[in-house]
């Protein structure tokens, strides 16, 4: 997927064959990812992007929008923190701005709100610029299952898991790596990652929360992690498993990959203004993906 040649906020650019000054805008999104194809627009099919980009071309009179993300969901997995960048002309922004939060929310579907909606700072890029996404996988290992109300957003493990177990085999796994063991590999993109943390704590005393974050992930990767961290947390694998699986940089079919529904976007750090475009460039030369932060 190439990135488009769009404008910061403040520049100006001929749009679309228009010769219109543009604007960058900065959009803060969550969503129940359930019925979703996740995040990106596939042809019949149901996705958050695009649901968005009929809405905001709706609210906004364009003939069409073009949303970028700043790291995209897999289907059912949720966010409640994704964010994503639109360009549009200023004129229109002029014009409509001060109405689009309450028009989107009256257009949306109820299982995904735009929370916030407004200039983007010059340089800010929404794929490429952040610092770190962040993760939450939620899990329950109640013997009884999942309560109803959390069953679109937790996992059900059907034996009991110990944090300090899962904790101790997380540790190892912190730190910059090549995550092949724990990625679907895609051609031309690199599994190498810096994985800035990895942890896991009782929320409730059958509901775990693992908190994952990272400069990007590779496809499958914080999926595939959970599932080896479970298995560890329920005894039938040793904490040093997971590490010694990541040093053998090859996919093992061991490692289960879990489910998608108890995984969120929570959050998604930029830099100070100052630092966005610097960052979105090191991220470029650095990283070389197709998408950096796609589909964990």
């Amino acid at each position: 997927m190439e990135e488009n040649e769009t404008t910061t906020a403040g520049t100006t650019a001929d749009g679309p064959g228009t010769g219109e000054e543009t604007v960058r805008l900065r959009l803060d999104i969550s969503y129940d990812g359930t019925d979703f194809s996740g995040w990106a627009t596939q042809p019949t099919r149901r996705t958050v992007q695009g649901e968005l980009e009929s809405a905001l071309a709706k609210v906004l009179r364009l003939p069409e929008a073009s949303v970028t993300c700043a790291g995209r969901t897999d289907a059912g997995v949720h966010a409640r923190g994704q964010v994503a960048q639109l360009d549009v002309p200023a004129r229109t922004w002029a014009e409509e701005g001060e109405r689009v939060l309450r028009r989107l929310a009256g257009v949306l579907p109820k299982d995904v709100r735009v929370s916030g909606v407004r200039l983007a700072p010059p340089g800010f890029d929404a794929r490429f610029s952040p610092l770190f996404r962040r993760y939450v996988y939620r899990v329950s290992d109640a013997p009884y299952g999942v309560e109803p109300l959390r069953r679109r957003d937790v996992l059900w493990h059907r034996r009991p898991l110990d944090v300090d177990r899962m904790n101790e085999a997380a540790a190892r796994l912190v730190g910059e790596h090549d995550f092949a063991a724990f990625c679907k590999k895609r051609e031309g993109a690199t599994t190498i990652r810096e994985l800035l943390r990895l942890e896991w704590r009782r929320e409730e005393e059958h509901l775990l929360a693992g908190t994952i974050q990272a400069d990007a992930f590779c496809h499958n990767m914080v999926r595939a992690l959970v599932g080896a961290l479970l298995a560890v947390g329920d005894g039938r694998h040793g904490v040093e498993w997971p590490a010694t699986v990541l040093g053998a940089g090859v996919r093992d079919s061991s490692v289960h990959v879990v489910g998608p529904q108890g995984l969120s976007l929570e959050e998604v750090r930029y830099p100070d203004d100052a630092e966005l475009a610097a960052r979105a460039t090191l991220t470029r030369r650095v990283r070389e993906l197709p998408c950096p932060g796609d589909r964990p």
